[in-house]
């Protein structure tokens, strides 16, 4: 089998010859780079895209660069014709990636500028990325079909700290709902555009909210207020289609706190789950709690760190625990700590291998 076809078939529950091994593309290191190292057949790709543009042509993002004690990065600025909002973030350098400094709302009023933005924005269907995405991915990988994040979920990563969303939810329930309101109006724009590419028959395998959940964050009554009811909502539009299309969640964070709100939901499939030492949920646990569930589990980034013979146990662990259920797939998809892949990926890839037909064979004999 090629990646592309153990990876789709995952995804749908079909039989497949070997526990897929993936990258979000180019994530820690260029795609060939690492192919050139463990061949191309032993490590699949995916590649963020979706199927819907969002327009807001009376609004509009202004960029610049600053440098805050020493340290680089950029202030965004939301022009609205409410008024203005900025973050600041400042660039870590190991991995180029930025943290926010500030946050576009600051003071409740803010919102009232945030929702003119949401209220401007509107959702239609794009379907050219993915096709590209399809092309070039060829047979090494697939389309990773997002659509936006929920609404608690944005509101925290996205606009507003996550203390101050807090105090807010709990002081002026009125404008904060308010505000989810007009979130859930454009996220009912993209369910529609998302379900119209799925009728036509547009390659879609899944598709994935990047809710970047983690239980601390959100606890049970904000996940399934927020997130299940939307999940549920989207699950119900797809099975509308005809096809059967799976909805996953980026779920990369401590999850036990919610096991039984995930088994209620209508999640078919956990994208970057964090086994541990990193995280609270094994993938034993994870096939106990959630017997159909698809998990895409991201290798600890911490074992990265703690050499070859470390990450072929770690692998093995993983392997024992799901590897059998043929709804296991090992991804790359949180950072790894630089310069440690040429190490740790053929560990992954080699161990994986060995697993392989054995392990697969024992999962169909079971």
């Amino acid at each position: 089998m090629t990646m592309r076809e153990r990876m789709l078939a995952l995804a749908q529950g079909r039989p497949h010859d070997r526990v897929p091994f993936v990258q979000y593309s180019g994530l820690a290191a260029p795609n060939e780079a690492i192919w050139s190292v463990i061949g191309r057949g032993n490590m699949g790709l995916l590649v963020w895209t979706c199927v819907h543009a969002l327009d807001t042509p009376n609004c509009r993002f202004v960029r610049e660069d600053i440098v805050r004690d020493g340290r680089p990065g950029f202030r965004n600025t939301l022009i609205t014709p409410e008024g203005r909002l900025y973050e600041e973030r400042l660039i870590e350098p190991a991995y180029g990636t930025s943290a926010a400094a500030c946050h576009y709302v600051k003071e409740p009023d803010d919102y009232r500028i945030l929702m003119a933005y949401f209220r401007d924005m509107r959702v239609r269907l794009d379907c050219e990325g993915l096709y590209r995405v399809v092309r070039d991915l060829g047979d090494d990988g697939l389309p990773h079909v997002s659509v936006a994040r929920t609404p608690y979920q944005q509101l925290w990563v996205q606009w507003v700290c996550l203390a101050d969303l807090g105090i807010h939810l709990a002081e002026w329930p009125d404008l904060m709902q308010e505000v989810v309101s007009e979130i859930e109006r454009v996220q009912h724009g993209i369910f529609r555009v998302v379900c119209e590419a799925v009728r036509s028959g547009a390659p879609v395998p899944y598709v994935v909210f990047p809710d970047n959940i983690t239980a601390p964050a959100i606890g049970d009554t904000y996940f399934r207020r927020y997130c299940v009811r939307a999940y549920d909502e989207l699950a119900g539009l797809l099975a509308e289609t005809g096809r059967d299309v799976p909805l996953f969640v980026h779920a990369d964070g401590d999850l036990k706190a919610l096991w039984r709100a995930i088994a209620e939901s209508p999640l078919r499939g956990l994208d970057s789950m964090s086994p541990p030492p990193d995280n609270d949920t094994s993938v034993a646990e994870a096939v106990a709690q959630w017997p159909e569930m698809r998990l895409c589990v991201n290798f600890p980034s911490s074992v990265h760190l703690a050499g070859p013979d470390a990450i072929r146990l770690c692998t093995e662990k993983l392997l024992e625990e799901g590897g059998r259920t043929g709804r296991l797939q090992i991804q790359i998809s949180e950072n790894v700590p630089a310069d440690v892949w040429r190490v740790s990926f053929p560990a992954i890839a080699s161990t994986i291998a060995a697993f392989g037909a054995k392990g697969m064979r024992a999962a169909r004999n079971t």
